[in-house]
């Protein structure tokens, strides 16, 4: 009667938290019109601030009353987003898909780390370097290398110079061609 009893309150439990986040459709037909203030992540109509935190990584087309739904869900290493989500401090884009996320396209967010590749237009973290360049990396719109500043680094164009550094000799042939500046201690 007591493993009864458990099982019922477990199962009323689970019923209660696919109601409450929509995922009993498995769709973002959930998401409301009025969606609650302090609500936080989950499918969400347009307009929809995304928290802090938090990243995009689905689309739905009939969601909301066909005005489409974004899923808002807290950011992670190695999670795809849909383009247009915010990216969070501290990491960058690593991947892009063009078809990804319903056809909107969709970015590889990664924890900065030293000697990774990021797509163009990925933020760089504060204490790193642009290094490299492949013209045709990440799905073919360019890929930059990033780096750990360090004394005698050779830094690409457009690449920030940390405080107590600064740029001095220069390289035509360096970055893949578009030239490169030695960076040194100031």
């Amino acid at each position: 009667m007591r493993d009864r009893a458990a099982a019922i309150v477990g199962a009323v439990a689970l019923l209660a938290a696919v109601m409450l986040t929509g995922a009993a459709t498995g769709t973002a037909a959930a998401a409301t019109e009025a969606a609650p203030a302090a609500r936080v992540g989950g499918w969400t109509c347009p307009g929809e601030p995304v928290p802090a935190g938090y990243v995009i990584t689905a689309f739905d087309r009939n969601g909301c009353g066909g005005r489409g739904a974004w899923l808002q869900q807290p950011v992670r290493d190695g999670i795809w987003t849909c383009s247009g989500s915010p990216i969070v401090s501290g990491y960058v884009i690593a991947g892009y898909d063009r078809n990804g996320c319903s056809g909107v396209g969709a970015w590889y967010h990664r924890l900065a780390r030293d000697g990774i590749w990021t797509c163009s237009g990925s933020p760089i973290v504060a204490g790193y370097v642009v290094t490299g360049y492949d013209r045709n990396g990440c799905s073919g719109i360019g890929a930059w290398y990033h780096q750990l500043v360090r004394n005698g680094i050779w830094t690409c164009p457009g690449s920030p110079i940390p405080a107590g550094y600064r740029s001095t000799t220069y390289s035509a042939s360096g970055c893949n061609g578009l030239g490169a500046w030695l960076t040194v201690r100031a």
